[in-house]
């Protein structure tokens, strides 16, 4: 696509995208640029049906015709592209985020579709990559909850234990100075989980900045390991944390702010967003945008696994067809547990 006919704001994206046309040959140029390949056999001998505005392989095979969705989070959707891609513009270019409410009612869809869209966007901000940071890098965590006086007595009876986090969520950040952040869920701040995640996202002989959680200590050995005691000052020189401060504060207001109430199963996508924006942030708004949807294809979310109430597609097919039967709740909050604390819950971005 030409940079310079290309939308930069979202009030030239709504007018550009409200053609049919226009979406379609964006999405199929921006997903086939050397030509429209099968994604089923990959042959480019294929045709367009222009009365049904999908494509015929011309290659003997199951799924002879496909539309431009298939193969992408955009798949079995009814939506129309439009309202996709305007939703993708929003949530990539929002600082803060951007609720469902808000989405269903900008392109007049329902809540639940629409959350289930937002959901499936940030699937495609995930950027997960095996290259480890360097130079100067920040580790650093913190912890996300209720605040204990806002829960009734025996919510936080049965969820504060004491004093300090107990109740809550911790995830650790690991920021490159100038560069990406990297961000996980963990169990706890012992020294062997948080150690072992350092390890395995910074190279070694790189430059770690934390504060003086006793945690870190040992990381000399793989690392010039730099402290900052906070009981004492935020920063000594080049020796602070303030790079990963900045980013919590950025996800608190996204998390208290716009979405107010994350459910820890879904943690995990709400960190690839804000990680994602953060990334991208040098970026201009068409930039961010190109980049959310080159993220869409080969990558597919369905609202049952979304949910947790099947494991795998032949599970929903069975179900759909009326022959499989539907677990006991305890069963679905573990599936559900287990699909958003996989593989993808490693990296955040």
């Amino acid at each position: 696509m030409d940079a310079n006919t290309q939308p930069q704001t979202l009030l030239e994206a709504m007018r550009y995208f409200s053609d049919p046309d226009v979406c379609l040959d964006f999405v199929a140029l921006l997903r086939w640029p050397n030509g429209v390949a099968c994604p089923t056999c990959g042959s480019v001998d294929v045709r367009f049906l222009a009365t049904r505005r999908v494509w015929e392989c011309k290659s003997k095979h199951p799924r002879k015709q496909f539309s431009v969705k298939v193969g992408t989070i955009f798949e079995d959707s009814p939506i129309g592209l439009d309202k996709w891609l305007a939703a993708i513009w929003m949530i990539a270019n929002d600082k803060n985020g951007i609720s469902s409410y808000e989405i269903a009612r900008g392109i007049g869809v329902t809540q639940k579709s629409a959350w289930f869209m937002l959901h499936r966007i940030r699937l495609a901000m995930q950027t997960g990559t095996f290259q480890k940071l360097s130079g100067d890098v920040e580790v650093d965590e913190t912890f996300l909850g209720g605040k204990a006086r806002n829960m009734h007595k025996d919510v936080r009876e049965r969820k504060i234990h004491g004093r300090g986090p107990s109740g809550k969520i911790i995830v650790m950040g690991i920021l490159e100075r100038h560069g990406r952040a990297r961000l996980a869920v963990v169990p706890n701040r012992d020294t062997t989980t948080l150690q072992a995640k350092v390890r395995e996202h910074v190279a070694p002989g790189a430059t770690v900045y934390t504060d003086e959680l006793a945690s870190y200590a040992g990381l000399d050995v793989d690392y010039l390991h730099e402290v900052i005691n906070h009981a004492e000052s935020y920063a000594r020189g080049v020796v602070h944390t303030n790079g990963m401060e900045n980013f919590w504060s950025l996800l608190g207001r996204t998390v208290d702010g716009t979405y107010v109430s994350v459910e820890p199963f879904h943690l995990t996508r709400y960190l690839d967003e804000q990680a994602y924006r953060f990334d991208h942030r040098k970026e201009n708004d068409g930039e961010r945008f190109v980049g959310t949807f080159e993220g869409t294809v080969g990558r597919r979310l369905t609202y049952d696994k979304l949910t947790g109430n099947v494991e795998s597609s032949d599970v929903l097919v069975t179900e759909r067809q009326g022959r499989g039967k539907r677990k006991p709740k305890e069963q679905r909050d573990d599936r559900r547990q287990d699909a958003n604390t996989g593989a993808n819950a490693i990296w955040a971005v």
